[in-house]
């Protein structure tokens, strides 16, 4: 008819599920890829039930959901409710991304690839020929592992409070390539030109109990948590000797950017959302 308007389509929709889900960065991060990249879409935060994240997603997905991003605590259930796994997510044992496909739910895992990522893109350093310490050995290192040996490190090694889980690691992962395992106390080897903290620890202000040996003038100290301004580890590491010391922020920006290039086809920029988010959070010093 003439003079009617045409109603604009809806929005694909996304969120991230978690619990508590309320600090996530991940609707700010994602509605500003949309404004940079023209995309139409809306992006929210769901706090699931401890005990109903399964039917939560199903749910988002029968309402149009076309996709997801997974935060704790329910990145294994995330991979235990798809139908297919993707590489990283199946080597992490974990996901912290799903698309809806075709009513089949598709799990991917890029934490491990926005550490990387930030580390090599934003931070300008070169993991290749490098020798690296991953500290922890839950699902962030888990999801870091492959990322990490596809960089072509000149060696990689995993150091955890408790030896008997970074050598289940060391034999878990076998087949993707050799790397070293032991607790704490016995890393052999050091200095380390990168050192990546990927325990609890920072996010309780404490550190985990690791040697100064570990740290020389140009090592990278790199602490996923980010947002608590100068971590314990963070500080340890610069008093250690360390040269740099930097925290989580770009890792978390560079995942957001994969997953919305994994669902959308399009890869955002990232600097200029790390600066944003950098500002408007306590200051590193």
């Amino acid at each position: 008819m003439k003079g009617r308007l045409a109603h604009a389509p809806e929005p694909d929709r996304y969120a991230v599920f978690g619990n508590p889900v309320a600090h996530s960065r991940s609707p700010g991060i994602h509605a500003e890829f949309a404004r940079m990249t023209g995309e139409t879409l809306e992006y929210q935060s769901i706090e699931s039930p401890l005990d109903g994240f399964a039917c939560c997603v199903r749910t988002f997905m029968a309402g149009g959901g076309r996709g997801c991003n997974v935060t704790t605590p329910f990145k294994l259930q995330a991979l235990a409710i798809a139908d297919e796994c993707r590489p990283h997510a199946a080597m992490a044992g974990a996901a912290n991304c799903l698309k809806f496909e075709d009513g089949r739910i598709i799990a991917e895992n890029f934490d491990g690839i926005g550490l990387v990522n930030d580390i090599r893109r934003n931070l300008g350093y070169e993991i290749a020929g490098r020798n690296v310490l991953l500290l922890g050995a839950g699902g962030a290192v888990r999801g870091a592992i492959l990322p990490f040996l596809e960089a072509r490190p000149a060696r990689v090694a995993i150091a955890n409070r408790c030896a008997d889980e970074a050598l289940s690691l060391k034999a878990a992962f076998a087949n993707l390539g050799a790397f070293e395992a032991s607790g704490f106390d016995d890393v052999e080897g050091a200095p380390f030109d990168l050192v990546v903290n990927a325990t609890s620890a920072s996010l309780f202000g404490q550190l985990p109990a690791i040697p100064a040996r570990l740290f020389h003038h140009d090592t990278l100290a790199y602490d996923l948590v980010y947002g608590k301004g100068l971590t314990p580890f963070m500080s340890f590491a610069l008093t250690s000797g360390a040269g740099r010391a930097v925290d989580g922020v770009g890792m978390v920006v560079e995942q957001a950017a994969e997953a919305f290039a994994w669902w959308r086809g399009v890869r955002p920029e990232t600097g200029t959302v790390i600066q944003s988010l950098q500002a408007s959070l306590p200051q590193i010093g």
